[in-house]
C-alpha cells in the first residue's frame, strides 16, 4: 500500500503487520461487541450542514486542553500493551504526539514504563492511573508520574472489574500473554514486528515488574494482576488521589449525567465521556450518544471530553459540535503505530487534522471555538 488516504488504510496495513493476538486486543470489544460497533455507527448517523459563499480562507483548529495549547482538540488516549503493537510503542507514539503538538497519555498497563517514556521524549506527557487494591503501589505510580514531570493525571473509573473480550480468550491474551500455537505461528509471519521486538528489552509491563514487591518475572506478574483490579473503588478514593497528585486531574469513564456532576464536584479539571472503547459494559450507549446530556449537565464546571469511535476529523468535529472541548483517539493512532511506527502515528494525526479543517470549512466555520450544534442536520444527532 503506497498511498494512505484515511485511518482505515492504516488499519488495513496494521492487520498485515501486527500479530493477530495483539491486533485483536486493540481492535475488539466485550461480549457481542454491540457498544464497540455503536461507537462508530452512531457517529456515521450524524449528518453535517454544508454551507456555501462564506469566507473560509483563514481557519484554525488550535485550542487548549486542561490549560495546554494543542494543535487540535485531540489527545492520544491511554492504550494498554501499546509496546506490543510496535517495538517501544509508547515512546514512539509519545514522540509523534509531542512533535505534532497534541498530548500523549501513558497507560498503567503499558509495556514501556513511565521512566522509559520520560527518558525517550522531550515534552511532558499525561499518565493514566488504574487504581489497584494495592494502594501503596497506586500511590507509588502517582509519585513516579510526578517525578517524571507528567502534566496531568487521568484516572480511569470504569475498570473495577474486567469485561469479557472473547477474542482475547481465544487468543490466550492475558497478563502476561499465553499465546496459542496458532498465534505463535502467526507471529512468524510478521518479520518486521519480530525484528523490532528483538531489538528492544521492553517486552513486559515495566510499570509493574520490578516495582511491586514479589513481582519480578512474568509468572509472578500474572498472579498479582489477577487480584488487583479493585471493585471497591469509590468517589471517596479520589480525595487521596487528588491530594497526593496535586496537579491537573482528569476522570475517564463517565457515561451518566449524574456521575458527571459528581465528578465535577470532586474538582476534576476534565472528564472523559467514555465506555472504554466498548470493552467493558456491552449494551451501554455509544460515547457520542451519551455526550450531549453530560455536556448539558455540567456546563462550564469542568471541561468535557470524549473518546470512543473516533476514526476521522469529521468525528472530532461532530463531538465538538455536541459539547466536547476535546477528544481522545486510541485505535486510530494504534493502527498507525502498528502499520508504520512513529511515521504512522504522525500520519494518523495529519489525516485527522486535515479532515477536521476541511470539514469545518465545508460547514462554513473558520474557528473551532465557534463550532456548535448548528453545523449538524437537525434530527440526525442525539439530543
Amino acid at each position: 500500500m503506497t498511498v494512505i488516504t484515511c485511518v482505515e488504510d492504516l488499519r488495513r496495513l496494521a492487520v498485515r503487520r501486527v500479530p493477530r493476538m495483539f491486533y485483536d486486543y486493540a481492535d475488539s470489544g466485550s461480549w457481542t461487541e454491540s457498544t464497540y460497533r455503536a461507537n462508530e455507527s452512531d457517529f456515521a448517523a450524524i449528518k453535517l450542514r454544508q454551507r456555501v459563499a462564506t469566507d473560509i480562507e483563514k481557519r484554525s483548529v488550535r485550542t487548549t486542553l486542561a490549560g495546554i495549547d494543542v494543535a487540535m482538540p485531540v489527545a492520544l488516549a491511554p492504550v494498554g500493551l501499546t509496546g506490543m503493537q510496535h517495538a517501544d510503542g509508547e515512546i514512539v507514539a509519545a514522540r509523534a504526539a509531542a512533535k505534532f503538538g497534541v498530548p500523549f497519555t501513558l497507560s498503567t498497563m503499558s509495556i514501556c514504563s513511565i521512566e522509559d517514556v520520560a527518558q525517550g521524549t522531550s515534552k511532558p506527557f499525561w499518565f493514566q492511573l488504574y487504581v489497584m487494591r494495592d494502594r501503596e503501589f497506586s500511590g507509588s505510580l502517582i509519585d513516579r508520574a510526578k517525578a517524571a514531570g507528567c502534566s496531568a493525571l487521568m484516572v480511569t473509573l470504569d475498570l473495577q472489574v474486567l469485561g469479557q473480550r472473547h477474542k482475547d480468550l481465544i487468543n490466550g491474551l492475558s497478563a502476561p500473554p499465553k499465546p496459542t500455537p496458532a498465534n505463535i505461528l502467526n507471529m512468524f509471519t510478521k518479520p518486521r514486528w519480530g525484528l523490532g521486538m528483538l531489538g528492544t528489552p521492553r517486552r513486559t509491563f515495566r510499570n509493574i515488574v520490578g516495582h511491586v514487591k514479589g513481582v519480578d518475572d512474568m509468572t509472578s506478574l500474572s498472579d498479582w494482576t489477577r487480584k488487583q483490579f479493585d471493585p471497591t473503588l469509590s468517589w471517596k478514593d479520589l480525595e487521596w488521589i487528588k491530594a497526593r497528585w496535586g496537579g491537573k486531574l482528569i476522570l475517564k469513564g463517565i457515561l451518566d449525567a449524574e456521575d458527571a456532576r459528581t465528578a465535577a464536584d470532586c474538582g476534576a479539571d476534565a472528564i472523559v465521556v467514555s465506555n472504554h472503547g466498548g470493552r467493558q459494559l456491552d449494551g451501554a450507549p455509544s460515547s457520542i450518544r451519551a455526550l450531549p446530556a453530560i455536556a448539558d449537565a455540567v456546563g462550564t464546571r469542568t471541561e468535557v471530553w470524549m473518546d470512543g469511535g473516533i476514526r476521522s476529523g469529521q468525528d472530532v468535529l461532530k463531538a465538538v459540535a455536541l459539547g466536547a472541548k476535546g477528544t481522545l483517539i486510541g485505535r486510530a493512532y494504534v493502527y498507525g503505530l502498528g502499520a508504520m511506527g512513529e511515521a504512522g502515528v504522525t500520519q494518523a494525526l495529519e489525516i485527522i487534522r486535515n479532515e477536521l479543517d476541511l470539514t469545518m470549512a465545508f460547514c462554513g466555520r473558520t474557528d473551532i471555538h465557534k463550532v456548535d450544534r448548528s453545523i449538524l442536520l437537525p434530527g440526525t444527532y442525539p439530543a
